[in-house]
C-alpha cells in the first residue's frame, strides 16, 4: 500500500475541486482533521499500518462533497472504492477505510478503536479554544445551504448538538470534555440575551 501517494491523490482533489461555498467542510478541515487524528492515534498508541488506514480515512472522511451534498460519507467511500486500489490497497483495506469514514456521519457510531478516533478528530474543535472560529465557518456554509437562516436557529442547532455529543478516546474525553461544556454553558447564555 502506497500510503504517501494515495495521500498526495486527495490532497489534490480537495485543494482543487471543494466548493468555496463549503467554508467548514472546507480543505483546511480535512488538514485539521488530519492532524488532530495523528495526534490522537499517537495518544492512544496506534502505529503501523493501523496508523496509515487512520490517516487515510481522515483525508477522505469529507472527500464525498466532491461528487454529492447528502449523504457525503457514502460519496468518500465511493471515492475511496476508486481510487485506493490503484495505490495498492486491499479490499479489506479498503473497507476497513470505508468504515471509519462511515462513522463520523451523524450522530457518529463507531465500532472500533480506529473509527473512535477519527471520529473525535472529526469533532475534535467543539472543546477546543478556536470553537466559535470554527463554528462560525459552519455558520455560513449551513446558511448558504439554507439548513438554518437565522443566528438563533444556529444556537439553537448548537446547543442540541453539543448536549447530544460525546467524545469517545480517553485523550478527548479528558482534554476536550470539560472546555466543550464550557462552550455550551456560552451558547445557552447567548440564547437567552
Amino acid at each position: 500500500m502506497d500510503q504517501p501517494a494515495a495521500e498526495a491523490y486527495i490532497l489534490g482533489k480537495l485543494r482543487h475541486g471543494l466548493p468555496s461555498k463549503r467554508t467548514y467542510h472546507s480543505f483546511a478541515h480535512t488538514l485539521d482533521v488530519y492532524r488532530t487524528t495523528v495526534e490522537i492515534a499517537v495518544a492512544e498508541g496506534i502505529e503501523g499500518e493501523h496508523l496509515d488506514l487512520l490517516r487515510t480515512a481522515a483525508l477522505y472522511h469529507d472527500s464525498g462533497f466532491l461528487i454529492q451534498d447528502l449523504e457525503h460519507e457514502k460519496g468518500s467511500c465511493v471515492l475511496a472504492q476508486e481510487a485506493l486500489p490503484r495505490f495498492g490497497y486491499s479490499q479489506q483495506q479498503i473497507d476497513a477505510v470505508c468504515e471509519m469514514v462511515m462513522a463520523t456521519r451523524v450522530p457518529q457510531q463507531p465500532h472500533n478503536t480506529l473509527s473512535r478516533i477519527l471520529c473525535d478528530a472529526d469533532l475534535d474543535y467543539l472543546g477546543r479554544p478556536d470553537f466559535f472560529r470554527i463554528g462560525s465557518t459552519l455558520f455560513t456554509e449551513l446558511k448558504h445551504y439554507g439548513v438554518i437562516s437565522t443566528e438563533r436557529e444556529w444556537n439553537q442547532l448548537q446547543v442540541h448538538f453539543l448536549q447530544n455529543h460525546e467524545y469517545f478516546t480517553a485523550r478527548n474525553k479528558r482534554l476536550r470534555e470539560p472546555q466543550k461544556q464550557v462552550h455550551l454553558a456560552r451558547v445557552l447564555e447567548l440564547l437567552e440575551a
